[in-house]
């Protein structure tokens, strides 16, 4: 009778042990499901002005003829007043790239126009492409094309959808990536700690973060177009340029 008293006593406890430990288990299951249900989400937000190093300057010749050959020519001399122009104005060989010749027939076209007697034939085009990391020097130049025009070159803006004119460039992006990360995070931390003052906690660990892209736009323009490499470009007309990155950060409150 005495040994299954003692062992009945033994069984009691053991049940007693394993719910007070279940407990304990369980508060520190629910004091850390409270704590990583405290968290506050801020935004960190990091601007640099900047000035492009790369200008690429395509310039388009047009020539409309009857006679192929002699609408070739034509092109030609125009390709070579340009190569000269830019020559005279400081522009070396290597920064020079000069693209094939295009030209369409018209009458070879499916759906003709029908007064195609009354027009010519060939529309024959070339570019010229200077490409240089002198950006004021083309900046420079490339306002100078009335030289061009007086001297009988037919510029051309054909199919041109950005525009025409110099797109500038800002190509050294992963130089600077590091410090405006690090200031945006600074930013985001700072922001964390002012809520949490104001909210009577203590910022604590960091719960999650994301990067978002970096944009880089003119100066006085928005963002608006995807760029390969994560981020978004907006405009290329402007040699000075502005460049975003925002990060989301995710802080414990303790």
């Amino acid at each position: 009778m005495i040994d299954n008293r003692q062992s009945l006593i033994a069984l009691v406890c053991a049940i007693l042990l394993g719910c007070i430990g279940g407990a304990f288990v369980l508060g520190k299951s629910l004091e850390s499901f409270r704590k990583n249900d405290r968290y506050v989400t801020v935004k960190g937000f990091a601007e640099r002005e900047v000035k492009a190093d790369l200008a690429v300057w395509p310039i388009k010749v047009r020539n409309a003829s009857s006679d192929l050959a002699g609408g070739s020519q034509a092109i030609e001399s125009a390709k070579s007043k340009v190569v000269q122009f830019l020559s005279v104005n400081g522009f070396n060989t290597e920064e020079i790239i000069q693209k094939d010749l295009r030209a369409s027939d018209r009458q070879a076209q499916e759906y003709g126009t029908s007064n195609l007697k009354d027009m010519m034939r060939y529309i024959i085009e070339a570019t010229i492409i200077v490409r240089s990391t002198d950006v004021d020097k083309v900046e420079k130049v490339s306002r100078m094309t009335n030289d061009l025009v007086r001297a009988g070159v037919v510029l051309s803006t054909a199919n041109e959808w950005q525009g025409a004119g110099p797109k500038f460039l800002f190509t050294q992006l992963n130089n600077i990536k590091p410090d405006m990360l690090a200031e945006a995070t600074r930013n985001a931390q700072a922001a964390g700690n002012q809520f949490a003052k104001e909210s009577g906690s203590k910022l604590g660990s960091i719960r999650k973060a994301t990067q978002g892209l970096f944009s880089i736009s003119d100066r006085d323009e928005f963002p608006s177009g995807q760029v390969e490499g994560g981020g978004y470009t907006s405009g290329t007309a402007d040699p000075y340029k502005r460049i975003r990155v925002v990060v989301t950060v995710d802080y414990f409150l303790e």
